[in-house]
C-alpha cells in the first residue's frame, strides 16, 4: 500500500534533489522515497532506541540535558 504525500519544499532543498535526480536518472520524488525509506530503516533498526524504556531511572529530564550528564561523566563528578 502507498500514500500520495503533497509536500511543499523550499527552493534551497528541491534544486539539489532535482540536479541529483536527473544525474542519475531518477525522479525527485524517486529520490526522496528512497531517503525516506531509508531514515525508517534507520529508526526502525536502532539497537539503542530498542533499549528505550527498559531501564528504570529517577533521573527524568534526560533527553533535555544528556549531554551534561554525559560532560559530568566524564569529569567523574555523577555522584
Amino acid at each position: 500500500m502507498s500514500i500520495a504525500l503533497t509536500l511543499q519544499i523550499p527552493d534551497h532543498i528541491y534544486i539539489p534533489i532535482l540536479n541529483s535526480a536527473s544525474l542519475i536518472g531518477k525522479t525527485p520524488e524517486q529520490i526522496i522515497s528512497e531517503w525516506l525509506e531509508k531514515m525508517v530503516s534507520r529508526i526502525n533498526d536502532d539497537p539503542l532506541l530498542q533499549l528505550a524504556g527498559v531501564f528504570e531511572s529517577n533521573i527524568a529530564n534526560v533527553s533535555d540535558a544528556h549531554d551534561e550528564y554525559i560532560g559530568q561523566s566524564l569529569r567523574g563528578d555523577n555522584e
